[in-house]
């Protein structure tokens, strides 16, 4: 079955990575600078938390005495969910969004959930590269410690992708379940140390952030970018079997419910 599908996939290949370049495209259509907003966006995000964070308000870590880490630890964790949060919120509707396009067309519905995924990629790609520019530029680049960015970044990716196929799939045959995800998404977000260092919080209050599967994945990103140092490889391990966990469960989900789904839309 998993063989079949990726046949399937490789064969839109050319569906999917078109789908992927109309829709950069058209996000920036009617504009006068085009996908230079792209740049613009994060670059003045990044250029903000620098002045603002390091600058005006002289923001610092608790033992880092470094003028930039706390704007390189907020970024650290802001870009790394808004991909997780673009990934999941653009699954749970992608289903919705395409009814037209499923009801007309027959191509493999996985396509979807792929698109989602490449197109967010895309946009973090752009976005992160500015950032790691502002590292080398800053002075401030870890190290060799940064490839290890790319094991942690494909853990949030299943991750995402996992839950957002449950709750896409979910989302068609009962609405309210896209609008509670959504309201659970920004408390989500408050509730991971992405703003706010985990040290500042109660003793009391702490060990609950263990239930939180994305903390160790922001942690990780945190610990490369602001400390340059390794992740600690063991807190990966949970969030890494939750990531197959979901995408098993999605795509399992997906392919008993994908013929009801068309009848739904």
């Amino acid at each position: 079955m998993a063989v079949s599908m990726l046949r399937s996939i490789w064969s839109y290949r050319g569906f999917i990575s078109g789908s992927v370049k109309r829709e950069f495209q058209s996000r920036y259509r009617n504009s006068l600078l085009g996908a230079a907003w792209t740049v613009l966006n994060p670059l003045a995000m990044i250029v903000v938390y620098t002045v603002i964070f390091s600058q005006v308000m002289r923001t610092r870590l608790p033992g880092i005495d470094n003028g930039f880490a706390y704007s390189i630890y907020l970024c650290a964790g802001i870009l790394t969910w808004g991909l997780f949060s673009e990934i999941v919120s653009r699954a749970q509707n992608v289903f919705l969004e395409h009814a037209n396009l499923i009801k007309k067309i027959s191509f493999p519905r996985i396509c979807l959930p792929i698109i989602v995924v490449m197109n967010a990629g895309v946009n973090f790609a752009i976005i992160f590269s500015l950032f790691v520019i502002f590292l080398l530029m800053s002075g401030t680049f870890p190290g060799l410690s940064f490839i290890a960015i790319f094991p942690v970044l494909a853990i949030q990716i299943m991750f995402a992708i996992g839950l957002g196929i449950i709750v896409g799939v979910l989302n068609v045959f009962f609405r309210d379940v896209g609008q509670f995800f959504a309201v659970l998404l920004q408390f989500w977000f408050w509730f991971t140390p992405i703003v706010y260092p985990a040290s500042i919080l109660p003793s009391e209050v702490r060990p609950y952030l263990n239930w939180n599967p994305m903390m160790p994945l922001v942690s990780a990103y945190q610990d490369i970018l602001v400390h340059g140092k390794w992740p600690q490889w063991d807190t990966m391990l949970i969030p890494a079997a939750l990531a197959v966990l979901l995408c098993i469960v999605g795509m399992r989900l997906f392919r008993k419910r994908v013929g009801e789904i068309v009848d739904e839309l």
